[in-house]
């Protein structure tokens, strides 16, 4: 085991208090005499960490970016350019797969590499399998955009990977399990914080319907088919899809909320039993609502509907880890006049609560028959993609940057109420402008003349939108410009001088 420098033992010191802070209203914690009595505190591996920070930084730079260069495609189609490998249709899974798997996934790792080594006591069980976990991932991040690009793709929703990288992701996610797992079960304490076992069910969960969902069989090094067929293969291929929205997208997240929002708000959670019955709830429904995907399709009925009440159901749940963070800030709430970083992360709060509200709506058949296939799904996903899993992301990371690098705080507060400013600027701009687009296009696609035919044609409807495209656009353009100012700020913050850095033994509210 390797022996510390004593700047970082007084960092593990403190964070000896971490679980007992962050979970102060549960009973069953480790006692004072526990955490005292253990051995030596160890050097974390935040290195790996660092890694993961600033990659996230640069995928969420680049995968923004596009979004907002396809958004501008809907706007002026001659951007396509009239070639295969920049027309929308390619472009599109590359943004997807960079915003959720390099960036969202980025986020993810570091934040679970970080919270695991500290509320479990326990350096990362290897260094050397830590550093494959982050150069495997960024190989998959840059082998999935290139292979889209080249038409190379299973054509599955957020599965487009071919088998090759099918398999190399897989192989990494092993190994980001083992160290995981491996991680708390070397814990020097025996209570597991809450927020492990939301990233242990979002590692469990997104394990397994990847492989059952990638269940191939090539016919070429970069060609394959599914093993399913038919309404079966799109039962199970929305079934992954709405489990990566559901274990990626919220209840990964939901371990970052956990972490993040009281230490923060320098408040404990409040309500550590509702944090339980918050996660044995979520994680028991979440996975059975991705029937509502194919409402109207060859899709047996009692399984639409079955889809239909399991996201209804899951609004409980949804709500109870919404209200459990939001309540946290009673006795702090005065903290958000002079705190951009904790906007951040209510904010992202007040997303999820108004997306997973509105996802078990659109859920409803009769709702779905209006919503769907129209703009208003685009809305409702990227409300929870830039309001929840992006504000949550970048609040998140506001916290770590300086610690991990021994600063007293982010070079400049200024930026980061720009930041807040222009991302909720754009989060708002975008989602209204979907709404509307997508209702537009839902009334008109219905609209029925007096002997039966259409009353607009498509042509007609998509002129229509055209306006909406326009300040989706913007919107996007605005948020991505705040992701340009985060970069700027971590930059200057990582580059100051070491005589301007300040110990790791930070006040135990900050550190």
């Amino acid at each position: 085991m390797r022996r510390a420098g004593p700047s970082t033992i007084a960092s593990a010191a403190l964070a000896d208090l971490d679980v007992r802070f962050l979970g102060a209203r549960v009973g069953r914690l480790a006692s004072m005499s526990e955490l005292h009595n253990s051995p030596e505190p160890i050097a974390y591996n935040y290195h790996v960490v660092r890694q993961f920070t600033l990659m996230t930084l640069v995928w969420g730079v680049l995968g923004m970016g596009l979004g907002v260069f396809i958004a501008a495609q809907l706007v002026w189609p001659q951007l396509n350019f009239d070639l295969p490998w920049t027309s929308f249709g390619r472009l599109r899974p590359i943004h997807t797969n960079l915003v959720i798997f390099a960036f969202g996934g980025g986020a993810l790792f570091a934040s679970s590499f970080y919270i695991v080594q500290r509320t479990s006591h326990a350096r990362l069980i290897s260094d050397r399998l830590a550093a494959v976990v982050f150069w495997g991932w960024q190989a998959a991040c840059v082998a999935m955009p290139i292979s889209y690009a080249l038409g190379y793709t299973t054509s599955k929703e957020y599965a487009e990977m071919e088998w090759p990288i099918a398999l190399w992701v897989t192989l990494i996610w092993v190994l980001y399990a083992y160290l995981f797992f491996g991680t708390i079960a070397r814990r020097r304490i025996r209570h597991i914080y809450v927020g492990n076992w939301f990233f242990g069910a979002f590692i469990i969960v997104t394990g397994m319907v990847h492989i059952i969902n990638h269940a191939l069989i090539p016919v070429s090094l970069l060609k394959s088919y599914s093993m399913y067929s038919g309404a079966t293969d799109a039962m199970v291929q929305w079934w992954y899809g709405h489990s990566v929205v559901g274990f990626i997208l919220s209840v990964g997240f939901l371990g970052m909320m956990y972490y993040f929002v009281p230490k923060q708000a320098g408040r404990p959670i409040y309500s550590y039993r509702l944090s339980i019955v918050h996660f044995w709830a979520i994680i028991s429904i979440y996975i059975w609502a991705g029937p509502h995907h194919l409402h109207y399709t060859a899709l047996p009925d009692w399984a639409q509907s079955l889809g239909m009440v399991m996201s209804i159901i899951l609004l409980a749940p949804s709500w109870g880890g919404m209200i459990n963070g939001m309540m946290t800030l009673s006795g702090a709430w005065h903290k958000l006049r002079t705190d951009p970083i904790l906007r951040f992360l209510v904010v992202s709060l007040a997303f999820y609560g108004m997306s997973t509200f509105e996802g078990p709506m659109m859920a409803i058949k009769t709702v779905n028959a209006l919503s769907h296939y129209t703009d208003w799904t685009i809305g409702h996903v990227h409300a929870g993609a830039l309001g929840w899993v992006a504000m949550i992301s970048i609040g998140s990371l506001y916290h770590l940057i300086p610690r991990l690098w021994g600063r007293e705080q982010m070079h400049s507060i200024g930026l980061i109420n720009a930041h807040f400013w222009l991302a909720t600027i754009g989060t708002v701009l975008y989602i209204a402008s979907m709404w509307v687009n997508g209702i537009t296009q839902g009334l008109m696609w219905r609209a029925i003349n007096e002997d039966g035919t259409l009353t607009y044609s498509f042509v007609e409807a998509l002129e229509a939108s055209h306006p909406g495209y326009i300040v989706r656009m913007a919107g996007g353009a605005i948020f991505a410009s705040g992701m340009l100012l985060m970069a700027l700020n971590t930059w200057l913050t990582v580059r100051t001088r070491r005589d301007e850095r300040v110990p790791q033994a930070a006040p135990l509210l900050a550190s």
